[in-house]
C-alpha cells in the first residue's frame, strides 16, 4: 500500500510541475484578446473576436496533448502491479497540471493589464491577459491520460499481460465437448456429461 502511494505522490506532483510548460505554452500560442480603456474600465475592442474561443481552443489542444503523452509515458513506464496508483495520479495530476497550467497563463501580463486599466487614458488600448470561457476544458487533460493509459491496456501493447489458455486437453477445457462449448467437467468413459448417452 505505501508503494502504491508513493507511485501516486510521485506523479501527481510531477504532472503538477508539468502544468508550468504547458502554461508557458498555451501563452506562446494563444493570441491575447486587445481592449480598450473607457471611464477606468477595460471593454473588449472588437466585440465580436474570435480570440477568447481561440484562447480556449488552444488551451484544450495543449492539454490534450500533455494529456496523450502523461497517459502513454505513464503506461510504458508503469508495469503490472501499480495500475490503479497509476491511474488515480493521472487524474489527479492532470487536474492539477491543468490548474497549473491555467493559473500561469492568466497571470502572464495580468499585472500590467491591472495597471493599465487603472491609470490609463480613455481610448488606450491594452491587451488583456488570457483566460478560459469554457472551464470545462480543464478536465480535458485527466480525461485523455486516463483514457490512453486505459487503451494501451487494453491492447496490451507492452505485452505485459499473461498469454492466454491454448485450450490443452483435459477437464474444464473448451474441447472437451467441441464447438467452443466449455465443459465444467470429464465426461465419464461411455458416456457423456449430462447423461444422456449410456
Amino acid at each position: 500500500m505505501a508503494r502504491q502511494l508513493r507511485v501516486w505522490a510521485t506523479l501527481t506532483g510531477t504532472l503538477a510541475l508539468v502544468g508550468v510548460p504547458a502554461g508557458l505554452l498555451w501563452v506562446w500560442l494563444a493570441v491575447r484578446p486587445e481592449y480598450i480603456i473607457v471611464s477606468g474600465k477595460a471593454h473588449l475592442l472588437d466585440p465580436e473576436t474570435q480570440d477568447l474561443i481561440g484562447a480556449d481552443g488552444r488551451f484544450a489542444a495543449v492539454c490534450a496533448a500533455f494529456g496523450l503523452a502523461a497517459g502513454a509515458l505513464a503506461y510504458w513506464r508503469g508495469g503490472r502491479g501499480r495500475d490503479v496508483a497509476l491511474v488515480l495520479a493521472l487524474g489527479t495530476g492532470g487536474l492539477l497540471g491543468s490548474f497549473v497550467a491555467w493559473w500561469l497563463g492568466h497571470r502572464f501580463g495580468l499585472a500590467a493589464f491591472t495597471r493599465a486599466v487603472a491609470s490609463g487614458a480613455d481610448g488606450t488600448r491594452v491587451l488583456g491577459p488570457l483566460d478560459l470561457q469554457a472551464k470545462g476544458v480543464l478536465t480535458l487533460w485527466p480525461l485523455v491520460s486516463v483514457i490512453a493509459f486505459g487503451v494501451l491496456e487494453a491492447l496490451d501493447v507492452a505485452r505485459r499481460l499473461p498469454a492466454a489458455d491454448g485450450g490443452q486437453p483435459g477437464a474444464g477445457e473448451a474441447d472437451e465437448v467441441g464447438g467452443g462449448e466449455f465443459d465444467l467437467e470429464a465426461a465419464p468413459p461411455g458416456g457423456d456429461v449430462d447423461g444422456r448417452e449410456r
